[in-house]
């Protein structure tokens, strides 16, 4: 599956209860979805974290849904098989 059939199955599940949401009480779920994964990291939690990588997706197609981005687009467009910022694969940057 590509990024933009899963975003488009998140469409179907979901576009009007998170349209009715809005984009605030999206990005507060997916903010939540977020702090749930580094739970589940910082426990070590294999499964738990599996699960929470699932939601933090989910919940990103759909806030894009919202705002109207296709994410797939927008990420091959900004890393498309380099770093944005040295241009490079694997990336070189300095940190």
């Amino acid at each position: 599956m590509h990024i933009h059939e899963f975003q488009k199955m998140m469409r179907q599940l979901y576009f009007e209860r998170d349209t009715k949401r809005g984009t605030k009480g999206t990005t507060d779920w997916l903010a939540d979805e977020v702090e749930e994964l580094k739970e589940a990291l910082e426990e070590g939690d294999r499964n738990s974290a599996a699960k929470e990588f699932a939601d933090v997706l989910a919940w990103l197609a759909s806030l894009a849904n919202i705002v109207d981005i296709d994410l797939e687009s927008a990420a091959l467009t900004k890393y498309n098989n380099k770093c944005p910022k040295c241009g490079l694969s694997p990336c070189n940057c300095k940190f």
